[in-house]
C-alpha cells in the first residue's frame, strides 16, 4: 500500500513538473482507449459544437481527466492507510464516471434538441422540395446545406459525401434518419430516395406526393406548437388561480385568528 502511494505521488510530481509528457503517453496508449469511444460520440460532439471541435483531442481530454481522477482518488483514500482492493475498484469507478460525464452531457443536449429538430425538419424539407424542382435530389441536398438549420448540417454533409463516394443505395438516407430519429424522418428519407430514382416522366407525380407529405408534416408541427402554447398558457392560468386561492385562504385564516384573539 505504501509502495502504491509513493508511486502515485512520484507520477503526479513528474507529471506536474512536465518530466512525463502526458500527450505522448496518451498517443502511445491511444489504440487501447479508442475501444472505449462511443459509436455516436463524434456525431454528438459535432452536433453541439459544429465541425470546429476535433473529436480525437476532446476524447483524449476525457481519458486524461478520468486517469487523473483515479490517481487523485487513490491518493485521497490512501491517506488514512486503508488502501485495498475495494478502494482501488471504487477509484476506478469514480474515474470512469468522470470519463463518461462529458458523453452523458452530450447525450442530454441531444435529447433536449430532439424536440427542436422535430419542429424544424418539415420546414427544411419544404425548402428542399423547391430545390428538387430544379435539380436532382443529391445536388439539391448539397445546395440546401448552406441554408439548412445548423443542427442538420453535419448529417447532411455526411449524407452528401456518401452519395458522392458512389453509394447509390438507400443506406445514406437511412443513416441520416437514424441520426435525427424524429417523427416520420425514416419515411421522408425513403420518399426522398425514391424521388431521386424516379425518371423525368413520373418525377412530377412523385414530387407532388412528396409535397403533400411535407405539407402534412408542417401542419402537424404547427398543431403541436399551438398545443404546447395552449398547455403553457393553461399551466400559467392554473398557477395564478392556485396563487390567488392560496392568498385568499391565507387572508381568511389571518382574519379568523384576529377575531379569535379579541
Amino acid at each position: 500500500m505504501e509502495f502504491i502511494l509513493i508511486l502515485i505521488i512520484a507520477l503526479f510530481v513528474l507529471w506536474y513538473n512536465k518530466s512525463i509528457d502526458s500527450k505522448k503517453f496518451l498517443q502511445d496508449i491511444d489504440p487501447l482507449f479508442q475501444m472505449l469511444m462511443e459509436d455516436d460520440y463524434k456525431f454528438l460532439l459535432s452536433l453541439k459544437y459544429g465541425e470546429k471541435k476535433d473529436y480525437v483531442i476532446e476524447f483524449n481530454k476525457r481519458v486524461k481527466n478520468g486517469m487523473l481522477t483515479i490517481i487523485i482518488a487513490l491518493f485521497v483514500f490512501g491517506l488514512n492507510g486503508t488502501l485495498n482492493f475495494i478502494i482501488i475498484i471504487l477509484s476506478v469507478i469514480i474515474g470512469f464516471f468522470v470519463f463518461k460525464s462529458d458523453y452523458m452531457n452530450l447525450q442530454s443536449y441531444y435529447k433536449k434538441n430532439l424536440h427542436a429538430i422535430n419542429q424544424m425538419l418539415p420546414y427544411y424539407l419544404k425548402s428542399l422540395e423547391i430545390l428538387v424542382q430544379h435539380y436532382t435530389v443529391p445536388v439539391a441536398i448539397n445546395k440546401s446545406i448552406h441554408t439548412a438549420p445548423k443542427i442538420f448540417v453535419p448529417g447532411l454533409k455526411r449524407l452528401v459525401s456518401k452519395i458522392e463516394a458512389g453509394d447509390s443505395s438507400v443506406q445514406p438516407y437511412m443513416d441520416f434518419a437514424k441520426e435525427y430519429p424524429v417523427r416520420d424522418s425514416m419515411r421522408m428519407m425513403r420518399l426522398l430516395y425514391r424521388l431521386g430514382l424516379g425518371s423525368q416522366e413520373n418525377k412530377q407525380e412523385q414530387l407532388m406526393m412528396f409535397s403533400r407529405t411535407v405539407s402534412s408534416l408542417q401542419n402537424k408541427a404547427r398543431e403541436q406548437k399551438y398545443k404546447e402554447r395552449l398547455e403553457k398558457m393553461e399551466n400559467k392560468t392554473m398557477m395564478m388561480l392556485c396563487s390567488t386561492g392560496a392568498g385568499i385562504l391565507l387572508l381568511l385564516l389571518i382574519s379568523m385568528m384576529s377575531m379569535m384573539s379579541y
